[in-house]
């Protein structure tokens, strides 16, 4: 009985330090492919280019006001874009609710997000996995390229931990006459 109480304390212990020493599972910097183009508009109806946020790390995120994972996701989001914004770190909310602004404003006004929300097309998302279920989150590196496409929720503390060590990686040199565009941080409200 004690080696059996023995060797449940040694397995916990094992896997709850594989656990949290654990790195991040980004794919390496050399194998990351450049983030496609996804349609992207905000308010008013204008495409947004996420090719503007290159230099700093981007957190893409699909959602919709419907989705109870996405709802649970967003705190954390708002709380990574207050601690990291600083150091590089840009969060973006590409809400996928068939009706659009409609059901997106009236969430906005009262959740208070702090970070810029868009509207995406299920279309664009579908090559990272929304039609198999959301949300579906991306990372993106400095260099404008796909770091890490998490499939439903996030495990908050790993994702953090991959959003530290996207922002401590070195982005590869500006190209000369690279614009880099400060975007901005909130909510794209239609008036």
């Amino acid at each position: 009985m004690l080696r059996h109480i023995v060797a449940v304390i040694i397995l916990l212990a094992t896997s709850l330090a594989l656990t949290t020493s654990a790195p991040a599972d980004l794919t390496p910097a050399a194998s990351r492919k450049p983030l496609p183009e996804v349609a992207l508009s905000d308010a008013n109806g204008a495409p947004v280019d996420l090719s503007g946020y290159k230099g700093r790390v981007v957190v893409l995120d699909f959602w919709a006001t419907w989705c109870e994972g996405c709802k649970e996701e967003i705190p954390w989001f708002m709380e990574f874009q207050d601690r990291y914004h600083k150091t590089g770190l840009t969060v973006v909310g590409a809400s996928l609710d068939d009706d659009g602004w409609k059901s997106v404003t009236p969430y906005l006004r009262e959740h208070k997000i702090n970070y810029r929300i868009v509207m995406g097309t299920f279309e664009s998302a579908k090559q990272f996995g929304v039609d198999k279920g959301m949300p579906v989150t991306l990372l993106i590196d400095r260099n404008g390229k796909i770091a890490d496409v998490h499939p439903g929720m996030v495990d908050k503390a790993a994702f953090e931990r991959e959003i530290q060590t996207l922002l401590n990686e070195t982005p590869k040199k500006a190209q000369t006459n690279q614009r880099i565009e400060t975007l901005p941080a909130c909510c794209d409200l239609p008036v």
